[in-house]
């Protein structure tokens, strides 16, 4: 089969036949269909939390499924939403007591926003409407979501299709504007929220969405700590829901359950969980909320909002059998203990590699930063398609990698780096032997392209092509 069918048509021209086929998958592990075998570095796209092919996993999800695999939400109450929900209320904590289920991160974000301006209409806000997010970020593809999304070329192809929402800087601490201090720029940055609300109106501003640890969109950003309570304190201070996006940093990734565990100065009033919540096994995401407001909204007539596989059994029971893995195996707490490791093996890189400019990250969700000159942080000319070297390098390393430009490249490039959260030293030695190799490829591959000097340093010369 050429593959012309496959999923990836959709994404560039044949593009298919230059993938390998994919055969099984076990634990960190994926082999393809000429046997060969792939280290899973980024849990694909940070989903698989717990690795591939989890009996646990896959043999609930068989006993539901000879069970009933549907039903309605209107018209029954089903035993594994309910255990799902209160498994997750346990785990989130004390204000996230009622979980809505969807299919994903894009719909759970949709239902925080309807559910934060839902809120707000009954308490007689019905001005408030405006979710102030950050430049860059990435909150889901549909509509809504991308229009708190941060992404130039998202807004460039679908802007006239949605009402785009206010933007703030995000708290970037590798490149900082000019004039600023790491610690200055981070109070600029909490500090612009506040302004944008005093510019719009108070009066007209719902929430402020975030990533409590970046995802794809900033590299696994991680601001200074006073960064969220500073956040927290202005939309207490303005009457704004905090909104916290852990659709990649949520269950247990950066080595507390919730991301927002971190920071209890900064606690949010919603929190939005996907990918690691079904861990691959099933679409499955989350917004948690507080009882008082779920109360305040089934008195007032109940959540204008929901999808057909709200709460399906079938998926709910994925889902717990997923957090069962999670507690059984102490998943949040191998990520808290193998975190420092990763980022130990890549800050090694980092010294010897020429286009290795950054590494970030909490727990498991970290990434690395590619540059063409240290010394300056100048990233590379669009043309390169840096993060797509990588990624196709990796893959003939056997490694998998994840990457995906921003805002045409505006604010840097960069490769998550988030292996599954029952990895063992030795997985994250392989990734990081894999990764060294990559990296060096590339290095040759731009040497004799001519985007790099022939004896590329920490501070290599870069020119551009002849």
């Amino acid at each position: 089969m050429s593959g012309e069918l496959a999923i990836q048509a959709f994404y560039a021209a044949a593009s298919s036949r230059g993938l390998p086929r994919l055969a099984r998958a076990e634990g960190p592990y994926l082999w393809d269909q000429e046997g060969r075998r792939y280290v899973d570095a980024a849990s694909g796209p940070v989903v698989t939390n717990i690795g591939h092919g989890n009996p646990h996993v896959v043999e609930a999800i068989a006993r539901q499924a000879a069970n009933c695999a549907f039903a309605s939400r209107t018209a029954f109450v089903n035993e594994a939403n309910e255990a799902l929900g209160e498994r997750l209320a346990d785990l989130c904590g004390e204000g996230f007591d009622r979980a809505f289920f969807t299919s994903g991160g894009s719909e759970a974000i949709e239902a925080a926003l309807k559910f934060a301006r839902q809120i707000a209409w009954l308490r007689g806000e019905g001005k408030r409407w405006k979710v102030i997010a950050r430049d860059p970020s990435y909150h889901g593809s549909t509509l809504g979501a991308l229009s708190i999304t941060g992404d130039e070329e998202a807004d460039e192809v679908f802007g006239p299709m949605m009402v785009r929402m206010p933007k703030i800087p995000a708290p970037f601490t590798y490149r900082i504007p000019a004039g600023h201090s790491p610690e200055s720029w981070q109070a600029a940055a909490a500090a612009a929220l506040e302004e944008t609300i005093l510019r719009e109106g108070a009066e007209t501003c719902l929430a402020f969405v975030m990533e409590p640890v970046g995802g794809l969109a900033t590299g696994a950003l991680v601001a200074a700590d006073s960064y969220y309570a500073a956040v927290r304190e202005i939309c207490s201070r303005h009457g704004l829901l905090l909104i916290y996006d852990e659709v990649m940093s949520g269950a247990g990734r950066t080595g507390r359950f919730l991301s927002a565990h971190h920071w209890p100065q900064g606690r949010p009033d919603l929190v939005v969980l996907a990918k690691g919540l079904g861990a691959g096994y099933t679409p499955l995401g989350a917004m948690m909320a507080p009882r008082s407001l779920v109360d305040l909204l089934a008195e007032g007539g109940g959540f204008l909002h929901g999808h057909t596989y709200v709460a399906n059994p079938l998926t709910c029971a994925a889902g717990l059998a997923v957090l069962d893995e999670v507690e059984r195996q102490g998943l949040t707490e191998k990520a808290a203990e193998l975190g420092p490791y990763l980022d130990r093996k890549l800050r090694a890189l980092l010294h010897d590699s020429p286009i290795l400019g950054d590494v970030r990250g909490k727990g498991l969700l970290m990434a690395i930063e590619l540059v063409m000159d240290k010394a300056t942080k100048q990233p590379f000319p669009l043309e390169v398609e840096i993060t797509r070297r990588v990624s196709r390098l990796a893959m003939q390393n056997g490694l998998i990698v994840y990457a995906r430009r921003t805002s045409h490249g505006k604010y840097g490039e960069w490769v998550m780096i988030s292996p599954p959260l029952n990895s063992s030293r030795a997985v994250i030695d392989e990734v990081s032997a894999a990764l060294r190799r990559t990296l060096a490829d590339c290095t040759d591959e731009l040497i004799r392209e001519g985007w790099l000097g022939g004896t590329a340093g920490s501070s290599s010369t870069a020119r551009h092509r002849a």
